[in-house]
């Protein structure tokens, strides 16, 4: 996988003045390549009339976002990535021979990116409406009208976006921290997974790996969280978690529910089992189709269910929201929920007053049960897909 911009670590060293003129100033043109537009830094301050505080749009873990309009015009998203951040030179450039290879409707497009002195980074194209965190869950100022059609089509293209890092790309990428404000809208509320600056690589005869642990809370898979196991499996429950929020219009992060104050999952198990579910519909929604809704709401049970192996793959899910299939409800078993370090829960798993060994070990136990029954029933079945 090779990208234009980049050769050996050797074009940093011989290239890394050749942006510049006889004066020492580096000037704005961009350098066109194969597959990425390489800017100088100038350029980028020029698009951000020196990256103003106005221009700020939003902020990851790795940085800071500004809006930018490029000479001709082209409004693009500046990402810079923090002096503070963990991610050096090689990471960056990983990230970048990485996602210049990837197209698809629903992943946000690298448009070029700077690697000039210490700077890092990356522009993609802007999307108008920001994100679900802004547009569905953050203030109201800011609210974007979504009737049902459209959040039903936010989730089928995020699952479409997701299925295809998880099964077409080359290799395999797990993405780390699905969540709302990583999944960005277009002018027409087209939805396109963003930032890649936690997404992991990893060949098929990998089970799992092992690594520091990177996401958000309210999101986490609790194998993950607890343990350390990174599958295609965790980025499937954060996406469960994130149905339920577009559905709900509420922030799985931000909120408590019920009078239990529990969390989104588990407020949504709980009214499950009580034939409640509606009661989770954003009530700004006052006409949708309540048996799709259900349905929806049902996939996302299955996707955060406490036993990785027993949540479907991506492929399964954008069948199971693109059509009305038989979901086999016999087969969900509860959810597993991470709280915080004081405070995990694996499904029926042991109390929050019990060690962090048996914890792991509850755990274990869980990540281990059985996966020997379909998701769909009978009248559109499909076999379960074990993580690799």
């Amino acid at each position: 996988m090779s990208c234009g911009c980049f050769g050996t670590s050797n074009w940093f060293k011989g290239n890394k003045n050749k942006n510049k003129n006889t004066s020492g100033q580096t000037n704005t043109q961009e350098i066109s390549t194969d597959n990425v537009n390489l800017f100088s830094y100038n350029s980028l301050r020029s698009a951000t009339r020196s990256f103003h505080p106005s221009n700020r749009i939003g902020g990851g873990g790795f940085g800071v976002v500004y809006k930018g309009v490029l000479r001709d015009g082209t409004p693009v998203a500046i990402k810079c990535l923090s002096a503070e951040s963990e991610q050096g030179t090689q990471e960056f450039v990983t990230e970048i021979r990485m996602i210049s290879t990837i197209k698809h409707p629903n992943l946000v497009e690298l448009v070029g990116c700077c690697v000039e002195e210490n700077n890092r980074i990356l522009v993609y194209e802007y999307m108008e409406n920001n994100s679900i965190s802004t547009a569905l869950l953050g203030s109201k100022g800011k609210h974007v009208a979504m009737d049902w059609p459209t959040r039903a089509a936010i989730c089928l293209g995020t699952a479409s976006g997701l299925a295809f890092l998880h099964e077409e790309a080359e290799p395999h990428i797990v993405h780390r921290d699905i969540k709302a404000s990583n999944v960005l809208l277009d002018g027409n509320l087209q939805p396109k997974i963003g930032d890649f600056g936690l997404a992991k690589l990893f060949p098929d005869n990998v089970t799992h790996l092992s690594t520091r642990v990177a996401g958000t809370m309210g999101y986490l898979a609790p194998e993950y969280a607890l343990l350390g196991q990174l599958t295609k499996k965790a980025d499937v429950y954060s996406f469960g978690v994130l149905i339920l929020e577009i559905i709900s219009g509420r922030s799985s992060s931000k909120a408590a529910f019920g009078e239990d104050l529990l969390a989104l999952v588990e407020w949504t198990w709980k009214l499950w089992k009580e034939e409640r579910l509606l009661d989770i519909v954003d009530p700004r929604l006052t006409e949708y189709p309540e048996t799709e809704a259900i349905r929806f709401m049902k996939v996302a049970l299955f996707c955060t269910q406490a036993a990785a192996n027993q949540r479907p793959n991506m492929n399964q899910l954008v069948k199971m929201l693109s059509k009305d299939v038989n979901l086999n409800e016999k087969a969900l078993t509860e959810p597993g929920i991470y709280k915080s370090q004081t405070s995990k829960h694996f499904g029926g798993g042991g109390s929050s007053d019990e060690t962090s060994s048996s914890q792991k070990n509850k755990g274990k136990q869980s990540l281990n049960a059985p996966a020997n029954s379909a998701v769909l029933g009978s009248a559109d079945s499909m076999t379960q897909m074990l993580p690799r």
